[in-house]
């Protein structure tokens, strides 16, 4: 099996991203065919997103992020499908999306923008309870964009407690 591919040997890669537009979503332009740690790459991308959200009202802000996981159901679902793997390594929307969330959800500073990163890529690849369940357990899109949300929350509850007990 050659990299980019799946069990079924279908090739995903720039040629399979353009074919539809929710592959160009999910696979975040081109992120998510980064040649190591994928996920990671999603999620730096995640960090301007965030901070441009982060300049509009909370509640703007929040909508956005809730139609932003709406898309991401969509798009990584199908392009799952596609790829014929439950959540292909090149998907990397869900991380996008999910570190945009920590920003938003999150105190402003660099810090703390550093440590909301860090602590979502922890509660990401780690995936403590229920993270892992719902990783192993749910299905299609909004199983590979709900077990990032629950990471995002967990990285946004604990940065957040860190400032609020004088961290940072």
């Amino acid at each position: 099996m050659a990299a980019g591919e799946d069990k079924d040997g279908v090739a995903v890669d720039g040629a399979f991203m353009v074919r539809h537009p929710a592959s160009l979503v999910a696979l975040v332009g081109g992120a998510g065919l980064a040649p190591v740690a994928p996920g990671t790459f999603g999620a730096l991308v995640g960090l301007p997103l965030g901070l441009a959200l982060d300049q509009l009202p909370l509640p703007v802000a929040l909508a956005l992020i809730a139609a932003g996981f709406v898309l991401g159901i969509w798009a990584c679902g199908l392009t799952a499908h596609r790829a014929g793997v439950h959540d292909h390594g090149a998907i990397v929307y869900d991380e996008t999306w999910a570190m945009a969330a920590v920003v938003v959800l999150t105190p402003a500073g660099w810090p703390v923008l550093l440590a909301g990163f860090v602590a979502f890529r922890f509660f990401d690849i780690v995936k403590p309870w229920p993270i892992g369940l719902i990783d192993r357990k749910v299905a299609g899109g909004l199983g590979i964009m709900l077990d990032d949300a629950v990471a995002a929350i967990y990285a946004a509850a604990l940065v957040t407690g860190v400032v609020v007990l004088g961290g940072f």
